[in-house]
């Protein structure tokens, strides 16, 4: 899994941005994620999944940003190799993963 291919950062990147106003909880606009990077709020996507290569059980399929529990997290979706789904929180402001669930 290569996640540093240029295409593979500008996918998610917008995924992010797309399913980013899906729920109230959600970054509003790429404006509110962009202001969060500018503030040190959080650490930018590409940085997390640069931080995260190697240590996911397979390929990332989704991203959203979101608030839970007043902290940004990402949430990232991932698809193993043997084609189950998971949900991996990471704390935006340090990247530390704070949970993973298999959906």
């Amino acid at each position: 899994m290569d996640l540093c291919r240029p295409w593979i950062c500008a996918l998610i990147a917008a995924l992010a941005l797309v399913t980013a106003g899906a729920a109230p909880s959600f970054a509003r606009d790429h404006d509110d994620a962009r202001r969060a990077v500018e503030a040190g709020e959080i650490r930018p996507l590409v940085e997390i999944l640069n931080a995260a290569r190697g240590r996911l059980p397979g390929d990332i399929v989704g991203v959203k940003l979101e608030r839970e529990s007043g902290r940004w997290m990402y949430e990232l979706r991932v698809v193993d190799g043997k084609g189950r789904l998971f949900e991996i929180h990471v704390n935006a402001g340090n990247g530390d993963v704070e949970r993973t669930e298999e959906k």
